[in-house]
């Protein structure tokens, strides 16, 4: 026996007045309404209904059972109705989970741009380098640079990233400008260390259309993407930056983009979220809205002119005090 919908059934024919009433407001029949009560009475061993040819009236019993129930019928149908409007109204809290870098450069002016257009919704950022479990962790959406997250899960690429070789203006007036790989010896550099597993990333470099890796020695590391920028910035060394953290700092004139020819590519930003039947719609909002402003990325990419333009004027304010190294082997 479906136990809620045999009290609902019981209340409504307290209110109406009439199994017959009821049958019609509830679209079934006076014998399925008789036959529920009838199961409700066996399942409590009380009556609840005095039954005659011509009439049904509460018993106490009857009358205790609906005082104690109705209250908590009453909050199951306001929670009920409640979740039912979050699906389709622009208001609730959407949960969001991106690494710091991606959150701070990336998420936070898109967040700030769709809680103007809808203020009634809230948006809560969980920053963490690592993986996270949606369902687990109560989170709406997900944010990852890298590659594609492999698990059951709707995943939507946003833009690829740019991994750019680039200095300070202020290194390479000291200390030369480094046009291809072999003249990178001697030089000093900056390093990441991946969150997850703490191991240097190797440098990436293109070789007759072919990736190859390099373990070049770092001065400086960091595994947080901010702090080795800045490092670059401070003139620390050289570094292969990506272009999220990157980028402003190119337009800006702190750093100068090199070797254009090693620019790669192969990382990509993601979105992805659980797959459901209902989403609510403020987060269908926020997908939407977010698919439709990164078409391009143009905060965090730069295009092939605009980094042959920023690498000329970078060259210009360098103004080397000295000419660049060159390779044993040149």
């Amino acid at each position: 026996m479906d136990r809620l919908r045999a009290i609902e059934t019981f209340l409504k024919a307290i209110d109406l007045g009439s199994f017959n009433r009821t049958a019609s407001a509830q679209g079934t029949t006076p014998q399925a309404v008789s036959k529920a009560v009838r199961q409700l009475e066996r399942e409590l061993g009380v009556q609840l209904f005095r039954r005659s040819t011509r009439k049904s009236s509460l018993t106490e019993e009857g009358r205790r059972f609906a005082d104690k129930v109705r209250p908590g019928i009453e909050t199951v149908n306001s929670a009920w109705q409640h979740a039912r409007q979050a699906v389709t109204e622009e208001q609730g809290t959407i949960r969001l989970t991106a690494s710091p870098s991606l959150g701070r450069l990336f998420l936070l002016p898109l967040i700030g741009m769709f809680r103007r257009m809808y203020p009634g919704v809230m948006v809560e950022l969980l920053s963490d380098d690592r993986y996270t479990d949606l369902i687990g962790s109560d989170i709406d959406i997900g944010f990852r640079s890298g590659f594609s997250p492999d698990a059951q899960l709707v995943v939507r690429e946003l833009f690829r990233i740019q991994l750019i070789i680039c200095a300070s203006p202020a290194y390479l007036a000291e200390h030369g400008v480094p046009s291809q790989r072999e003249q990178l010896e001697g030089h000093l550099f900056t390093g990441s260390r991946h969150p997850n597993t703490g191991r240097i990333s190797p440098w990436e470099f293109l070789h007759e259309g072919e990736l190859r890796f390099g373990d070049l020695p770092a001065g400086f590391t960091s595994n947080d993407p901010e702090a080795e920028t800045q490092a670059v910035i401070a003139g620390l060394g050289v570094g292969q930056i990506d272009s999220i953290s990157a980028a402003r700092h190119l337009r800006s004139g702190a750093l100068v983009p090199l070797m254009l020819d090693q620019l790669n590519e192969r990382y990509g930003v993601y979105m992805y979220y659980a797959q459901r039947t209902e989403i609510p719609s403020r987060v269908r909002k926020f997908i939407d809205f977010v698919m439709a402003q990164t078409g391009d990325a143009a905060a965090c990419r730069l295009t092939e002119e605009e980094l042959k333009t920023l690498h000329r004027r970078g060259l210009r304010a360098a103004t080397p005090s000295k000419p660049a190294r060159r390779s044993k082997h040149a």
